[in-house]
């Protein structure tokens, strides 16, 4: 995840592990309007819905984090919960079995918010190797990150520039298409995955994936600058 979700990520999770609710569901909500691929995060909401007896919302939440991870847990038994609470007992009993069983079945299966920290760490990893030149190896690490984590696209974005910098734009390409395919709305993937166009020599169809953005987003800094020098034939990105 890019850095600015990453902090209301941490903050609503801070808050949330305090118990202090009505911050928590600030940070979460925002969250959920700019990335829907966070199970933990709707689960987190559907226990502050809980907490203030809105048990629709809170339905509608810990489903949300079922249809994203249908082996979490603790998102399960929460949803038993509150179909107990809505008088849904046939239903209650139904997912309450299901994780029951899930969970025997899987007794290794990680926690998904463990599994986005160990995912983040490769990444940082990747980080590093890149500083450093070393494709090779942060490629690899950012590899590693996604076969845990595939929905994160910042971290496929990352992959995606380092195999353009070491010079594969077709699978540099292919990747921004993966993201943008996960989220359509993902601006930075847009706009990198001009870059790559341009870098590949499809310099017109570089202009009109910038052109897209600004459509979408008038005044996107990023996409005029690129835009404005693809334009100017005498200079390079």
């Amino acid at each position: 995840m890019d850095e600015a979700l990453r902090q209301l990520v941490t903050l609503g999770r801070g808050y949330f592990d305090k118990k202090q609710y009505a911050q928590a569901e600030k940070y979460l909500t925002q969250v959920v309007e700019q990335n829907q691929s966070f199970a933990d995060v709707y689960n987190m909401l559907g226990v502050i819905y809980h907490d203030q007896g809105q048990f629709a919302r809170a339905q509608r939440a810990f489903e949300a984090a079922l249809r994203l991870n249908p082996s979490y847990t603790d998102a399960a038994l929460n949803l038993a919960v509150i179909y107990n609470d809505m008088g849904k007992y046939r239903e209650a009993k139904e997912v309450y079995q299901g994780a029951l069983s899930r969970q025997r079945g899987s007794p290794s299966k990680m926690d998904p918010y463990v599994l986005g920290k160990i995912s983040n760490m490769y990444a940082d990893i990747g980080d590093v190797f890149a500083s450093s030149g070393m494709l090779d190896e942060a490629i690899g690490e950012y590899r590693r990150a996604l076969g845990l984590c595939p929905s994160f696209v910042d971290i496929r974005m990352k992959l995606a520039d380092a195999c353009r910098d070491k010079g594969d734009h077709t699978e540099a390409i292919a990747q921004f298409e993966e993201i943008l395919r996960i989220n359509p709305n993902y601006v930075p993937g847009r706009v990198h995955y001009g870059i790559t166009l341009y870098s590949a020599g499809r310099k017109a169809e570089a202009q009109k994936t910038w052109e897209e953005v600004l459509a979408r987003h008038p005044g996107n800094r990023s996409a005029e600058m690129y835009l404005n020098l693809a334009k100017d034939t005498g200079r390079d990105l």
